[in-house]
């Protein structure tokens, strides 16, 4: 099973951060079954395995109707990923298909109560195979409608355009990870220091 590395702080940022290099470059897929998806899922506790389970026997059972929402989870990912780059850069995102993502996955939330309190729940579609995707699209719409939307950052890695949450004590973290990018930007500028020196 694929691994994926949750550093992003915030779901969605983790679900944007499913391909790896620079989105203007080269861009390496991680999501590249239906099945990559689901383990993504549950890595990120959106899924038990019981449900995981149930929704690839869906997908083996209509292999067309998974196919159409990985297509759909990569788009949706592309959109979040500018969404928040731009958020990043402060500058102002275009919101449209935002928007839009936000009026599909609504049509799946209800409201319960549960041990005396009313809060929001995703309707029980069981065999759903988007169902991971609802809940990917309101963590976006939390962290965009939150003070911390101000804390998002893109990697200043030369070729990594992963997004997250800098929470930092003076919040200058850079890269998205010290132990890849970050040792990777300090190796380049040692062989630099010493190139010039030499």
């Amino acid at each position: 099973m694929k691994i994926f590395d949750l550093i992003g702080g915030w779901l969605c940022l983790d679900f944007t951060n499913t391909a790896d290099g620079d989105i203007n470059t080269e861009w390496t897929e991680h999501l590249n079954s239906y099945a990559d998806l689901v383990g993504w899922a549950g890595q990120a506790g959106l899924l038990d395995e019981v449900r995981a389970a149930l929704l690839l026997k869906e997908a083996d059972a209509y292999p067309a109707e998974a196919e159409a929402v990985l297509a759909h989870a990569i788009q949706l990912r592309m959109m979040l990923y500018h969404v928040f780059s731009a958020v990043a850069a402060d500058e102002t995102p275009d919101l449209t298909d935002f928007n839009r993502a936000i009026n599909e996955a609504a049509q799946h939330l209800q409201s319960v109560l549960k041990a005396g309190d009313y809060s929001w729940d995703w309707s029980t579609e069981p065999e759903a195979l988007d169902q991971m995707l609802w809940p990917v699209i309101w963590s976006a719409v939390d962290l965009l409608h939150s003070p911390q939307h101000k804390l998002v950052r893109e990697c200043g890695g030369n070729t990594c355009s992963w997004l997250f949450l800098d929470t930092s004590r003076n919040h200058s973290r850079r890269w998205c990870d010290m132990k890849d990018c970050g040792n990777r930007a300090k190796a380049r500028a040692h062989y630099h220091r010493i190139k010039q020196t030499g």
